[in-house]
């Protein structure tokens, strides 16, 4: 337990740290090269196989670093088996749509003219704060105003807006009253909370064409 010298250095010699070092430089040099061939898409937003790329190459760069009885040149050749391995699938994708889409996995339509597809949410598993976090992100505030939200393959949302101004559900959290307050709302119009469907009447206990529920805001524009 006390022993220090085994507790700094383990079972290697204290040489051992600047080969460390030397060995760490040159991953690191290796490291950026493949991350270079690998495309520009890397260094964005990752998809299923990028990510996959990126959890194996933290395994791969580690253990030439620092482990004395593995040789760098080990390492270098897993790197480039994962390169030609990446750049292959790729290229087979880029040539059969059919493999990509069983690879990356297809669009999801999550809003469509304001109104929240509700079974392709459930789908998807993504809650609705979660959405709502994603639109606000996007300094959209009211549900009115999606013409369309769609996620992507690859994790990420494509939002597209209405020119004009419609009345929707109001995506601001329940609890930051002080904004709700001074929102702009229709007064001869609901709008279903569960989905976002604006109904022209104010009659709160008509149930939703959409969704069937019962429970009624006003639209905010």
């Amino acid at each position: 337990m006390w022993d220090i010298k085994r507790i700094l250095f383990g079972q290697a010699t204290p040489e051992f740290l600047l080969e460390v070092l030397i060995r760490s430089l040159i991953i690191y040099v290796l490291a950026m090269v493949a991350m270079r061939l690998l495309g520009k898409r890397m260094n964005g937003q990752l998809t299923i196989v990028e990510l996959a790329v990126m959890v194996m190459m933290g395994a791969i760069i580690a253990v030439p670093m620092q482990m004395p009885e593995r040789g760098v040149l080990q390492g270098f050749i897993i790197l480039l088996c994962v390169l030609l391995l990446h750049r292959g699938m790729n290229l087979i994708a880029f040539h059969n749509s059919r493999f990509e889409k069983t690879l990356q996995g297809e669009l999801t339509v999550l809003v469509k003219d304001g109104v929240l597809q509700l079974k392709e949410i459930e789908e998807v598993k993504i809650s609705k704060p979660q959405l709502f976090a994603a639109l606000r992100n996007k300094q959209v505030y009211n549900l009115g105003k999606v013409k369309r939200m769609y996620l992507e393959g690859c994790g990420t949302y494509s939002i597209y807006t209405e020119d004009e101004n419609k009345p929707g559900l109001l995506l601001f959290p329940g609890k930051d009253e002080s904004i709700i307050g001074v929102q702009k709302k229709a007064s001869d119009a609901l709008v279903c909370t569960n989905c976002g469907w604006v109904l022209s009447s104010t009659n709160e206990k008509e149930s939703c064409p959409n969704c069937k529920q019962t429970e009624w805001i006003q639209p905010i524009f």
